[in-house]
């Protein structure tokens, strides 16, 4: 991967960590669905308006079938069930189940997909989740979980991994911000029956609230899922999903430094460990030299 697109991974993981902490603003007063569909909407209309400036047009017929089952599982159904899911776990249970989707990722590469797994792919993931557990366990609070919740996460996780590998394919055929673009519209439609609820609160809901929910439409959704699409068309989904390893970490960052939430050692030992396994996993082994083989001179024939 050239600098390019790993700036844009970069980018994809700082906007994701971000949405967290936006997250906890705007789920006090919009429902899970209203969350989803609003901040989707926003992000339709920002990739849909740089799309008509572009004339991007549609995509390939071809490019459909990764958009739309992505667009129905990635944009819609995990977008719906992580918000739901974090108003019944705590936000440590809820990121340790959520972070099984790199894992199921690379599997579902390898599986459907024909990639590999490098043992620094599978070794940086491995130190990377048990990073992620550590953080989690300790911004678990009080360990409040219910038996829907940890379902509502680990559902999440899922259709956060099938529909990152639905949507590789796709990007052979069509561009990041077609994918992109195209994905959040199907998205959209898969949650317009949440569009009464987003309507009615929207009224009582207080500035703040909305203000990061269009947040969250614009930089985490609109600009961060292109910026990952950019980027997955240039390598594979294990390694993109070992990428996003980083985000407990930046979370806690975050967390500390725009909500005074000071990290204990332990979360601070985990967040260093996610971080050290996505260096691990993004790093390639060195090339052994070539060693010289001697040429036997040749014998004059006499």
């Amino acid at each position: 991967m050239t600098w390019l697109p790993l700036a844009a991974a970069g980018v994809t993981v700082v906007l994701w960590a971000s949405a967290f902490v936006s997250i906890r603003s705007a789920g006090a007063a919009y429902s899970p669905g209203a969350l989803a569909l609003g901040r989707l909407l926003f992000g339709a209309l920002v990739l849909g308006t740089v799309c008509l400036v572009r004339r991007e047009g549609l995509p390939p017929r071809a490019a459909w079938p990764g958009i739309a089952v992505s667009g129905v599982l990635w944009f819609g159904l995990y977008m719906v069930a992580l918000n739901w899911g974090e108003q019944e776990v705590d936000a440590g249970t809820a990121a340790m189940i959520v972070n099984i989707g790199p894992v199921l990722m690379a599997l579902l590469g390898v599986r459907l997909l024909g990639e590999t797994l490098p043992p620094r792919l599978v070794a940086g993931m491995g130190v990377s989740f048990a990073g992620a557990v550590a953080v989690g366990l300790s911004m678990s609070g009080e360990g409040r979980a219910s038996v829907l919740g940890v379902l509502l996460c680990l559902l999440a996780a899922v259709a956060y991994a099938s529909g990152v590998v639905a949507q590789k394919p796709s990007l052979a055929r069509a561009s990041a911000l077609q994918a992109t673009t195209f994905g959040c519209l199907v998205g959209a439609v898969a949650c317009l029956p949440f569009a009464g609820q987003l309507v009615h609160e929207a009224a009582s809901a207080p500035l703040p609230a909305t203000l990061n929910m269009v947040y969250l439409g614009v930089f985490p959704t609109a600009l961060a899922f292109t910026t990952w699409a950019y980027a997955l068309a240039r390598t594979t989904a294990g390694r993109m999903g070992a990428t996003t390893y980083a985000v407990p970490a930046l979370v806690v960052l975050m967390s500390w430094l725009f909500l005074d939430e000071v990290p204990g050692l332990f979360t601070l030992a985990g967040g260093a460990l996610c971080l050290a396994g996505v260096a691990v996993s993004r790093s390639r082994p060195r090339s052994r030299p070539r060693r010289r083989t001697a040429v036997a001179p040749l014998k004059e024939e006499s």
